[in-house]
């Protein structure tokens, strides 16, 4: 528990909390205690607006969508799993003989559940900035940009790619040939007076994905941003 305190970066006054935290339901049923699963409820709500706040704040220019693809991708639950086991929630769980028999430990459907309801008791314990440190401490890596950036399609990579230099991508149309019912579009996209890539697809936002992805890879920034 002071170890898991140390990585929180937060000291419990209310160790109860903590511990409810920690109490898989299956002991809970079995001792008659207290278990996480409400703590949980609330931690995902928690957790949620942190990383919204962080993202909101980070990254000023992105837009609603984006942004929204990259919370869920951050608070996902291998991204959870992976915050767990970097807090070593696994041998501080409480489980029912049952539960530990099968391996409960280390199951990611677990390991996120517990994660989530320590993060709630933070909040209950030491409020919303305690629990964004607590949060921001836990998650470290996994929010960062070249991280993030693996949920993002082209075009929102490209875009992240040139905001780094002060830049914003301007999509140019340039033809459109083919039958009606079969269409072929073609884009180009530009920063300023410099044409970066272009490509073609069946819709304007394919052949602007494909143009995207074109600059993308003159720009060495073809993977992970």
């Amino acid at each position: 528990m002071e170890r898991l305190q140390e990585k929180l970066g937060y000291r419990f006054r209310d160790r109860t909390l903590l511990t409810t935290a920690l109490t898989h339901p299956s002991f809970g049923s079995d001792h008659h205690v207290a278990h996480y699963q409400r703590l949980e409820f609330l931690g995902d709500a928690v957790l949620e607006l942190v990383v919204s706040q962080y993202l909101y704040q980070s990254l000023p220019d992105m837009p609603e969508g984006t942004l929204t693809r990259m919370r869920a991708h951050a608070v996902r639950e291998e991204a959870l799993f992976q915050a767990a086991r970097r807090l070593e929630l696994g041998r501080l769980v409480r489980l029912s003989v049952g539960e530990e028999r099968t391996g409960g430990r280390e199951k990611p459907s677990i390991l996120a559940d517990v994660a989530e309801a320590v993060f709630a008791a933070v909040y209950l314990d030491g409020g919303l900035e305690a629990a964004r440190r607590a949060i921001l401490a836990s998650l470290g890596e996994l929010l960062d940009m070249r991280s993030l950036s693996d949920c993002l399609d082209e075009k929102s990579r490209l875009q992240e790619a040139m905001q780094k230099r002060g830049a914003m991508p301007r999509y140019v149309f340039v033809s459109c040939e083919g039958p009606a019912h079969a269409p072929t579009f073609r884009y180009q996209v530009w920063e300023g007076e410099a044409m970066l890539g272009e490509g073609e697809g069946a819709s304007k936002q394919l052949a602007q994905q494909a143009a995207a992805k074109n600059a993308l890879q003159k720009l060495g920034a073809d993977h992970c941003g």
